[in-house]
């Protein structure tokens, strides 16, 4: 156990600040793709982003204080140190920490309001209770196998689609597509961080699918995950400058080396295919949105 560590440090790791890009990604996508569109606003942007990230943080926190008091936080963990499980915040400090920033995050959310409608508050509803049944309550998603359809809704479809919506006015089916090809990519950061730490779920009964169908399902889902990204931004990439074609082909080349580092890498090692994970996540937003800005660069009046 680490006693030294600053207080300030302490919260920073807590926010898991590599698995971030996660949670900006899709907000990101949302508002170049508004913007390629010319229905791009500033504020409902940046309010987006505030929700978005707070809410993951809030998510963080929360995964940090309930897998301690379940028992998934031991002494043999393989993942990145928790703050409540090493003893450098205490599980009340950080249980006060998860409601006052998803407070923020709500905060955020109902200011959103002054521009759209007030269908965004079951969305809003919908986020919170997420953040906490993820680990919490009398039947916490991650542990009944339900993790993976959380990411694809609340790190692709949910938070693409509602920043374009708050923009524009209405959804369209190039953010539903752009949303569900972010989600699914999403999803491989939960499946690395499920296959590390296959046997310490297990042992703390954490039903992941991983847990569910073993590790060579996890492989393969990690594969398929990133093949049906793919192919979902396929209709974009037939329009799509040389230049644009060779950076995906690039980048699918280092999705594959991530994928292998399933079959090589064990334990603590696999820390490093998650971080590899999540900035492929980032590299392809910045992808999508380098694709979306070559059409409306040749095309001012594109709209998706």
């Amino acid at each position: 156990m680490e006693q030294k560590k600053s207080l300030l440090k302490s919260w920073v790791e807590a926010a898991r600040p590599k698995t971030l890009p996660a949670s900006l990604s899709p907000v990101l996508l949302a508002c170049v793709l508004a913007w390629c569109e010319g229905v791009f606003r500033l504020i409902p942007a940046i309010l987006c982003f505030g929700v978005a990230l707070l809410a993951q943080i809030a998510s963080n926190f929360a995964n940090d204080y309930f897998d301690f008091k379940k028992g998934a936080d031991r002494e043999d963990r393989l993942g990145p140190e928790r703050a409540v499980a090493q003893g450098w915040i205490t599980p009340g400090t950080m249980l006060k920490a998860t409601f006052i920033t998803l407070g923020f995050s709500c905060l955020c959310g109902c200011m959103l309001l002054f521009y759209a409608g007030w269908e965004l508050i079951p969305v809003g509803i919908a986020i919170a209770l997420c953040v906490l049944a993820y680990s919490a309550g009398p039947f916490p998603l991650a542990y009944n196998g339900l993790g993976d359809v959380c990411v694809i809704l609340f790190y692709g479809v949910i938070p693409l689609c509602f920043t374009y919506y708050v923009q524009a006015g209405s959804f369209s089916l190039l953010s539903f597509l752009l949303s569900l090809s972010l989600g699914l990519l999403s999803t491989n950061i939960l499946v690395v961080n499920n296959y590390r730490d296959y046997v310490q779920d297990k042992t703390a009964r954490k039903r992941t699918t991983i847990v569910l169908f073993g590790r060579g399902f996890g492989r393969i889902f990690y594969l398929m995950n990133g093949i049906v990204a793919f192919l979902l931004a396929m209709p974009l990439l037939f329009e799509a400058p040389t230049w644009v074609l060779l950076l995906f082909a690039a980048f699918f080349t280092l999705f594959i080396k991530t994928w292998r580092e399933l079959y090589h890498f064990e334990g603590k090692e696999l820390n490093k295919t998650l971080a590899h994970t999540a900035r492929n996540v980032f590299l392809f937003t910045l992808l999508l949105s380098l694709l979306l800005l070559s059409f409306w660069l040749h095309q001012p009046e594109y709209v998706g």
